[in-house]
């Protein structure tokens, strides 16, 4: 069965997303919109507890990755092409878990959402007013991936920092996020047509700024 767009984007309406590129600032910015105006927050990977249950490897064999690979030490090995392909079919195989999600949270309240679902679905399902794009510099992207401190990434750097050759794991993890950050994919969302935000000094604090620019441009405040 398939669920016409238009029906899809009426449930949504109470739904805000930001997608964009790695250390765009995109955690940050939804964590302080939501605690600003009250907003359900669905942060980075808050898919996870439903997809762990549900994903089927025959339907969507990349969300289930996790249950099929052998180590840790498998994912951070994998090549930069194969990590590549992996993120982006995640993000394709995640989108219908997410609207299903975020229809079932926004009925009553107003959400904001750090999102994987391709801008091409986006483009189709919700309004210029309902999307930002946060983006900022491959180099930026890749060099500064680990200079944060969630969870998540700092069990990635501990995995690697294990490894016998870390070193080489790390060249090759970072080669994998170059490519996930790469020109092509960059390109993709900034001429997506959407509102975008480009993170230029990653050494000056700019968040209340952005903060203030995406709840404007949502029609927030």
């Amino acid at each position: 069965m398939n669920i016409e767009d238009n029906i899809l984007k009426y449930y949504l309406r109470n739904v805000y997303f930001i997608t964009g590129t790695a250390y765009a600032g995109k955690s940050t910015t939804v964590k302080m919109l939501a605690e600003r105006y009250g907003m359900v927050l669905c942060g980075e990977n808050y898919i996870m507890r439903v997809t762990e249950n549900v994903a089927d490897p025959d339907i969507q064999p990349n969300l289930c990755y996790f249950k099929r690979m052998k180590s840790w030490e498998e994912f951070v090995r994998r090549t930069p092409e194969e990590y590549e392909r992996w993120i982006y079919d995640n993000g394709r195989e995640s989108a219908g878990f997410e609207i299903a999600e975020l229809i079932s949270l926004s009925q009553n309240d107003k959400v904001i959402v750090d999102t994987n679902i391709p801008v091409s679905i986006l483009k189709r399902i919700s309004d210029y007013d309902h999307v930002a794009v946060m983006l900022c510099e491959q180099s930026m992207s890749v060099d500064r991936f680990f200079d944060r401190s969630d969870p998540e990434k700092l069990f990635i750097l501990h995995v690697i920092e294990s490894c016998a050759d870390s070193d080489e794991v790390m060249k090759n993890y970072r080669a994998g996020l170059a490519r996930i950050n790469s020109k092509e994919h960059y390109d993709e969302m900034l001429k997506s047509g959407f509102f975008t935000v480009i993170r230029e000094n990653s050494d000056v604090d700019t968040r209340d700024e952005v903060c203030d620019r995406i709840a404007k441009h949502f029609g927030l405040c």
